[in-house]
């Protein structure tokens, strides 16, 4: 069947079926498949969407454009865990090895932030000495004796996806629910996992603003995961605020450090404790005293097992920025609002993100001491503590965090983080 063939008949609105996706991904991956065509057929299933069928045929097809991971020889049930970004979002580092330290095989393939949101990559090399890149082999070893990795994507893995994502991010194709399904779980199913929980972020600093466009994402990731026979359950969790009180990548890891201390904040340590149980869940481990793991050491024990041989030494201390500015309350109050994308924005202005692919981060910087929503507050006391060092507009940087809180002469009541569970 000729290209233009498959995308007039998306274009009309009718079903593909399976050789026609195939035959088109394979192409456009080998190269016999142009960019207008691809980019074409993009904007078709923009508009017309896909079946729960049809998204799963194309995650196959993205998933075998490349390497799949087979880790069968390591025993023990193969969970994971995706978040699809927000702010301060750094749950999968201590998620992971509490994970193993219940029994489980967690085999992560991470990504970095781009713009606002931050990556897991970025964090964990704020370690010194950490590497993301580990070959097949290493990655199989560390799996094998700690039962948990956390790597970033090869040029191996779902190479279709790499191709289509860069296309989409230039076509205005970005926000499509059976092409955001296909490009998050194609890498996550190449991982070779038995079952996978997704944390789909919702609110001002995620990428779905609202309950009925992430309620959406997450019964398609649901969906697509059940039609090619994993198990598969999503939450849907609030990102109006960011998550913990940290900020910015060594700052993440350090609070990260203190969750599997059995500290942190109680969201953040909430939040790792509630994913973890759904994962054990889905890999039919016992749950009960699963939080104990945080606190006699064992998790804790697992993640430097896994930084060592990552060849990450955590005690050669986090870097640190040279610069630490209280921001002061104008007010006494109670915190009605700490806007996550303002404080994203903000991080970004002091070079913790980068706002293109090729841009350098700096790991010291950030914001920690963030305020939540329902404290009180009082005149002068610090709503936030600014790691700088001297990379950004001071002025800009001040007037973004000014307008990220409000305060309330009355109490305001928390918000829930959990809004929803989608579990097919």
């Amino acid at each position: 069947m000729l290209p233009q063939w498959t995308i007039e008949k998306k274009r009309d609105g009718a079903e593909l079926d399976s050789v026609e996706i195939s035959d088109f991904i394979n192409g456009y991956t080998q190269g016999d498949i142009p960019d207008y065509q691809m980019s074409a057929l993009a904007m078709a299933i923009y508009f017309q969407g896909m079946t729960p069928r049809e998204t799963a045929d194309l995650t196959l097809a993205m998933m075998h454009s490349g390497k799949v991971i087979d880790p069968d020889s390591i025993p023990g049930t193969k969970v994971d865990k995706h978040s699809t970004g927000g702010i301060g979002d750094k749950i999968s580092i201590p998620l992971a090895p509490l994970v193993a330290a219940c029994g489980a095989v967690v085999p992560m393939i991470s990504g970095r932030g781009l713009g606002i949101t931050g990556g897991t990559l970025d964090k964990l090399e704020a370690i010194p000495g950490y590497r993301v890149g580990l070959s097949e082999p290493e990655f199989f070893q560390t799996l094998e004796t700690v039962g948990c990795s956390m790597i970033g994507q090869t040029a191996e893995i779902a190479p279709a996806d790499k191709k289509l994502y860069a296309l989409r991010d230039v076509t205005a194709t970005v926000p499509s629910i059976p092409l955001i399904v296909s490009s998050i779980m194609s890498k996550k199913m190449a991982e070779g996992i038995d079952a996978l929980v997704l944390d789909v972020k919702c609110g001002s600093g995620a990428f779905m603003k609202d309950i009925e466009n992430a309620r959406a994402l997450a019964k398609g990731l649901v969906d697509t995961g059940r039609a090619m026979g994993k198990k598969v359950t999503a939450l849907i969790t609030d990102m109006n605020q960011p998550l913990g009180r940290t900020v910015g990548n060594a700052l993440e890891i350090q609070e990260s450090l203190d969750i599997l201390n059995g500290k942190g904040p109680a969201d953040s340590q909430g939040l790792t404790l509630t994913l973890a149980e759904h994962m054990l869940t889905l890999a039919d481990i016992q749950i009960t005293a699963h939080g104990s793991r945080l606190t006699n050491g064992s998790a804790l024990a697992k993640f430097e097992q896994m930084v060592t041989c990552h060849g990450g030494d955590l005690t050669a201390g986090l870097p640190k920025a040279g610069k630490q500015i209280p921001l002061p309350a104008p007010k006494t109050g109670f915190i009605s609002k700490c806007d996550a994308e303002a404080i994203g924005r903000a991080s970004l202005l002091l070079g913790a993100g980068r706002a293109k692919t090729t841009d350098s981060i700096d790991p010291a910087v950030g914001i920690s001491n963030l305020r939540k929503i329902g404290e009180r507050v009082e005149a002068g006391e610090p709503l936030c503590i600014i790691h700088s060092n001297g990379h950004e507009d001071e002025s800009q940087l001040f007037q973004t965090l000014e307008t990220a809180f409000q305060i309330s002469e009355n109490p305001v009541e928390p918000p829930p983080l959990i809004m929803e569970i989608i579990d097919g």
